[in-house]
């Protein structure tokens, strides 16, 4: 059986050495580049089945590497990245990347990282078709159904449209925006604190305790993320 290819990108040499032998070890193919240029080379080359990318790289970025990989497909990215700061984050998600690891990272988590993206990829989380089981909820897609502890959990419209968005991407960070624009309209883009409310709702109800949620992830000056079920159907 083929393994995945995973084509990782960094300038940093140890950290590359280190992403390389956790992902061998458990069971990847690797590749890897130096800089964004050598990425795209190898990219076009190699065709990866995912690309882990550090944004900030010599010669050519992440950023501008990850325009060119999807001008050629589609394939999921990971950004990995030493910055703090949001508006990278944001902006590598606008340009498309599935996901996001903030150096220092624990290699466990990389990886975990990288096998929940390549199952969204292949889509074993396809929207509509899918049954979704975590500790306590199940998520219907197909049959608009919740429960929790196996009784059903009656959610209004608004509150089903944005689970409905949040697990049809499981795994993934959704953007305030991008949630926004899909349940309400591209008006309500900017109005995160209408957001807050209904996934305070949508908390109120799955949730052990929505102050310390373990289901809906808060990504804060972001977006949220529903982390990926520990069982699919």
């Amino acid at each position: 059986m083929r393994k995945d290819l995973v084509l990782v990108a960094d300038d940093d040499a140890p950290i590359l050495r280190l992403v390389r032998t956790k992902l061998q070890a458990d069971g990847y193919s690797v590749v890897t580049a130096m800089n964004g240029r050598e990425a795209v080379e190898i990219f076009e080359r190699e065709r990866p089945d995912i690309v882990i990318l550090d944004l900030m790289m010599p010669v050519m970025d992440g950023f501008e590497a990850m325009q060119r990989i999807r001008q050629m497909a589609n394939t999921p990215v990971i950004m990995l990245t030493a910055r703090s700061g949001q508006a990278d984050k944001i902006r590598g998600l606008d340009l498309g990347a599935d996901d996001y690891v903030t150096k220092p990272f624990n290699p466990d988590e990389l990886s975990a990282r990288v096998a929940a993206v390549l199952r969204r990829a292949k889509g074993t989380v396809a929207p509509a078709t899918q049954v979704l089981k975590y500790d306590r909820v199940t998520i219907d897609l197909n049959n608009r159904q919740v429960t929790v502890d196996g009784k059903e959990v009656r959610l209004s419209r608004t509150e089903w449209e944005l689970l409905y968005q949040l697990a049809s991407n499981a795994g993934r960070v959704m953007l305030h925006s991008e949630l926004l624009s899909r349940i309400w309209g591209p008006e309500f883009r900017d109005e995160t604190y209408y957001l807050r409310t209904w996934v305070s709702r949508l908390r109120a109800k799955l949730e052990d305790d929505r102050e310390n949620p373990r289901l809906i992830t808060t990504f804060p000056g972001m977006g949220y993320r529903l982390e990926s079920p520990s069982e699919e159907g």
